[in-house]
């Protein structure tokens, strides 16, 4: 029975060795194992497809830690600063993003006003005007 187990054990310690690397551990490990042993290399690579190493557990993960963030902590204080924290960073990222809108508003501006008076240059001065269209 213990000769069953040590095995065992030793897989599931390599497999959280390598969980630990994340995806890049994983690809790294199949690639390493088709170079040295391809069917091991094959194998590897069906684990990582159907036992979901590759797709699920990052995308678990991801909604684990989102929903921690909404989860609440216990300490009434902590949640109303968490909450006001998040809506002032919400706050100012949409701030961010309008100035970066204007900002892109002001250059286009810019630059379609300099081809207009470039172009009223070239036909005032009588040259033929080129464009790009």
């Amino acid at each position: 029975m213990t000769t069953m187990t040590a095995p065992m054990s030793w897989a599931r310690q390599a497999e959280a060795w390598l969980d630990g690397f994340g995806k890049a551990g994983w690809i790294t490990a199949t690639v390493l194992a088709f170079i040295v042993f391809w069917p091991v290399g094959l194998a590897l690579l069906a684990y990582m497809i159907w036992g979901k190493q590759m797709f699920g557990k990052s995308c678990r993960k991801q909604a684990r830690q989102g929903a921690a963030v909404l989860r609440s902590s216990g300490n009434t204080a902590f949640d109303a600063y968490k909450a006001d924290t998040l809506r002032r960073l919400e706050d100012e990222q949409a701030a961010f993003d309008s100035f970066l809108h204007r900002l892109r508003e002001a250059k286009d501006k810019a630059e379609f006003d300099q081809f207009m008076e470039d172009n009223r240059r070239k036909r005032d001065a009588g040259q033929t005007v080129d464009h790009p269209l």
